[in-house]
Order: structure tokens, then sequence, then C-alpha cells
């Protein structure tokens, strides 16, 4: 006590750093910080059924993860299917590391499928978001070969109300070597963007609907064309977007 309290303290007075009354710290289970937890997740972000410019078809995009802030196993599945059959496929298994206040690496296979047969990619990106909130995926492939791939991918949640959410997506695909079975050309091979209006009816049920846009270029869109298709297709969709 200083002088501003009234001078020295009697001897018996309790000291101001033992508030413990001289009991030991104890551990309790089941008390660790929620940065050290494992945590769960499963998100279907799309599964939606598409129509526009003479086809109809399925879309489906989910992803799951566990693990805590730091670390986690990663899967994510994104799959479209046309005239009944499967016309493409890609599934991750990744690792995701964080580095950064909202920002993580991701390490791990890719495995594509559909037509023209299955390809096993090596894969490294990062994901986070960027400045004002924009939802941003980057990732590059590498396969036995040679051959280099990279996929990018934004979008950004605009609310209207706490419940009715209008998300725009942007994405694209990139190839360093045209493979002819697959129908991916080199270069810049495809373009898309998506704009889904949903309803929240609870955080974890949201039906939706929309429209997407998508576009081929170079040898891409050449592959297409002697396929008959069209370089460039707008395709209504609704659908559910569900996690749990």
């Amino acid at each position: 006590m200083g002088p501003m309290q009234g001078g020295k303290p009697p001897p018996d007075a309790r000291d101001p750093n033992a508030y413990n009354e001289g009991a030991r710290h104890a551990n309790f289970g089941n008390h660790e910080m929620h940065d050290n937890a494992p945590f769960g997740k499963v998100l279907v972000d799309k599964a939606e059924v598409a129509k526009g410019d003479g086809e109809r078809g399925q879309n489906l995009e989910v992803e799951a993860w566990y693990g805590n802030d730091y670390n986690k196993a990663w899967v994510k599945l994104e799959g479209e299917r046309r005239g009944g059959a499967l016309e493409a496929a890609r599934t991750e298994l990744l690792w995701d590391r964080a580095f950064a206040p909202f920002w993580s690496t991701q390490l791990g296979i890719r495995h594509d499928a559909g037509e023209g047969g299955g390809r096993d990619w090596l894969a490294f990106g990062v994901q986070g978001l960027a400045p004002y909130w924009f939802e941003t995926e980057a990732t590059a492939y590498w396969r036995s070969g040679g051959e280099l791939a990279a996929r990018f991918a934004v979008k950004y949640e605009i609310l209207f109300t706490s419940r009715v959410i209008l998300e725009p997506e942007l994405g694209a695909n990139l190839y360093s070597r045209a493979d002819p079975e697959r129908g991916t050309g080199k270069g810049l091979s495809d373009l898309g963007f998506g704009l889904r209006l949903r309803y929240e009816i609870t955080r974890k049920f949201a039906p939706y609907i929309g429209v997407t846009w998508g576009r081929q270029f170079g040898e891409t869109a050449d592959y297409t064309r002697l396929r008959g298709g069209q370089r460039s297709q707008t395709q209504a969709v609704a659908g559910l977007r569900l996690w749990f």
C-alpha cells in the first residue's frame, strides 16, 4: 500500500499477488482453447438442376473438412451430369494448413472422372477471404508427364436481408497441354459465371434459383464444336444449399 492508501500494510495483510490463497493450478480435462479443439463440417454448396440452350442436367458441389483452426483434412467434390451420364467430375483430398488470419495453404491430390477417362494430379493452392470478404481459391496442379493445370474461383455474398442472399461466383480453368480425350485445350480452357439467389429457411437449409453462363476458349471450344456442342452456354438453375 502506498501513501494514497494510508501507509504501510499491516504484517498479516494478504499478498495482492496471491489471490488463490496458496492453491495450486489444476488441469481440467476438455477445457482446451477453441483453436485446438477439433471440429467438422459437411457443406452441400450446390445440389441443383440446370436447363438451357437445349440441354438439361444436374450439378453437384460438396466440400467437407475436419480438424482445428490450424490443420484440417479437406475433401472437395464437384460434378456435372448431362443426358443421364456423368460428363465431368473432380474430387480433391487435401491437407489444409493456416498461415495467416483467414488464409490457408492446401496440399493433396485430385482425381478427374467422366468423359475421356480418369486423370490424377498433385494439387497445391491457397484459399481464404480476400479484402472486402471475397471468398477466393487458387490451385495449381501437376501430373506425370509434366502437364500443369490451374483453377481459380472467387465468390461473394450480398445480403438483401438476413435471410435473402445473392451470391455471384466466377471461375476459370487453364491447362499447359491439350488433352483431346477429355476435350480440354492448351491455355485458358473455360470461364464460368453464376448468379444464385437463396432464401435461408434456416442457416443450414436454403433453396435457391439462379442463372449460369459459361464460355470455352481456344482448342477446348474447337473440341466442343467437333462434338456438336456450343462454346457458350446459358442455363437457369434451381437447387438447395445445406450443411451439417
